[in-house]
């Protein structure tokens, strides 16, 4: 596997994409060279581990975030909605904390431009045709927060990130 953080500052500009949720994930995308590097949320004792995703963040030094705008969902219990409420309060407040401009998409957005239903196993197949080099990264059902990860910062890239900032 490669070491993309090693090789971060030699892979251009890098565009984060953030699946929330104890169960989401960071994906890491450099577009000049169509990379990805996937990691899970860093968690402890079942909350998100605030100090070490600004850690992570801060090693990567992303131009930008995509943070999946989220809501909660019909029929889902009152202490996993505030779990998760608390999850992506604490992303979007590292985020914020960090000084790194911040893009809020919805997943109907996004999805809609790779053509993917609420399917997450559409996402994590369409992850690994993308993104071959990380198959096995995203080879289990339950990768699918890294796929969305990925298909996020990708989705930033494309249609979010200035790219006339770098000529300046």
């Amino acid at each position: 596997m490669t070491d993309y953080f090693e090789m971060s500052g030699e892979m251009g500009p890098c565009i984060l994409g953030i699946d929330p949720g104890l169960s989401g994930a960071l994906g890491f995308y450099f577009p000049a060279v169509q990379r990805v590097a996937l990691e899970d949320i860093p968690t402890a004792d079942g909350e998100v581990s605030s100090p070490a995703l600004a850690a992570r963040v801060k090693a990567f030094k992303p131009s930008m975030v995509v943070l999946e705008r989220v809501h909660a969902m019909p029929k889902q219990g009152v202490s996993s909605t505030f779990k998760f409420g608390m999850s992506f309060g604490e992303v979007r407040g590292v985020i914020g904390a960090l000084g790194i401009p911040l893009y809020l998409v919805t997943p109907q957005t996004w999805k809609k431009h790779y053509r993917l239903g609420s399917d997450k196993e559409e996402s994590r197949n369409k992850a690994i045709q993308l993104f071959p080099n990380n198959a096995d990264r995203l080879d289990k059902k339950r990768h699918h927060g890294r796929a969305e990860a990925a298909l996020l910062a990708k989705y930033g890239a494309e249609f979010l990130f200035d790219w006339r900032s770098l000529a300046a």
